[in-house]
């Protein structure tokens, strides 16, 4: 079966919204809600591109797997970054190297546009999550995430 990566496309987002789902069903802070998710899903895909990315993995026509990342300037670093978000792959898939070529497709968006790091936040009982990305050269950083809702 050949896996094919590509941008995600406004007729995905029905089936990105399962892969969220069980992506949310492993993060303590978040609650998963289809209308919401759509929502999100649409202004990720929204616009040129340039500052978001929407990947997805497909399988006989089929989206397996997703992640997307945005752009944010960094004072620290005096540039461009990016926050990835929404990694995810569907159990039947996963130890294809699927999450590994996702990741690598955000890398290659973020390269292409001058972007210097790439962040994420991943919830902190994943342990398998953060064994993945600890095994593919990201690093634990001092920072805490804080979130005020508005």
């Amino acid at each position: 079966m050949t896996i094919i990566f590509r941008d995600a496309e406004p007729n995905d987002i029905d089936a990105m919204l399962p892969l969220l789902e069980k992506l949310f069903s492993i993060e303590a802070d978040f609650t998963f809600d289809p209308t919401v998710q759509a929502r999100g899903l649409r202004l990720m895909l929204d616009g040129c591109g340039k500052h978001r990315a929407v990947k997805v993995a497909c399988a006989n026509d089929r989206v397996i797997g997703m992640c997307t990342a945005q752009t944010r300037i960094s004072t620290a670093q005096g540039r461009i970054s990016a926050v990835v978000e929404d990694l995810v792959v569907d159990d039947a898939f996963r130890g294809q190297g699927v999450g590994s070529r996702l990741i690598k497709a955000i890398e290659a968006w973020a390269q292409k546009r001058g972007i210097s790091s790439l962040s994420l936040l991943a919830d902190k009982d994943n342990t398998n999550g953060l064994a993945f990305y600890a095994a593919r050269g990201w690093q634990t950083s001092s920072l805490v995430c804080l979130v005020k809702p508005l």
